[in-house]
């Protein structure tokens, strides 16, 4: 007659049976591989229109149109070229056209492209003095209407 024994004590942790329990067996790989075969073509997709987006001689976003308003600024939005530091001649055409007016991604402003820096910095302090000079006039006649108000004369 054989002797029965008794099965062999189970130690530790069967991680088969773990990952099977969370949805990451053998028998789920096949879902799996189907779940990411699918994200990669969208992934892919994806990547390939915004490529294409940016890259297109058709335009920005051309599905939909732009408004007038949009295209008179477009100007203002371009992307713009900076030189690369060590090109003497081009940092000096490239500051002389206008230098570091916005950046790649921001608004250039209103420079002129035949403006060289120095005009272009004299017409900015320029402008800035009449600025001023217009604010200090419009409060001196705001003090005198309100004196001669004060006193009783009618001023319009």
């Amino acid at each position: 007659m054989v002797r029965k024994r008794f099965p062999e004590v189970k130690t530790g942790i069967e991680w088969a049976n773990v990952m099977k329990k969370m949805g990451v067996g053998k028998d789920d790989w096949p879902f799996w591989k189907a779940i990411g075969k699918g994200l990669l073509c969208t992934y892919a997709l994806f990547g390939a229109v915004w490529w294409y987006n940016e890259t297109s001689p058709l335009g920005w976003w051309t599905l939909k149109p732009r408004p007038k308003e949009e295209k008179e600024l477009a100007h203002l939005y371009e992307r713009r070229e900076f030189p690369y530091p060590g090109d003497k001649e081009a940092m000096e055409e490239f500051v002389a056209k206008g230098g570091m007016i916005g950046t790649a991604i921001g608004p250039k402003g209103m420079a002129e492209t035949d403006k060289d820096a120095v005009n272009y910095q004299k017409a900015l302090q320029d402008k800035k003095f009449d600025q001023e000079a217009q604010k200090l006039w419009f409060r001196m006649r705001n003090e005198v209407l309100a004196e001669l108000q004060e006193k009783g004369f009618d001023v319009e």
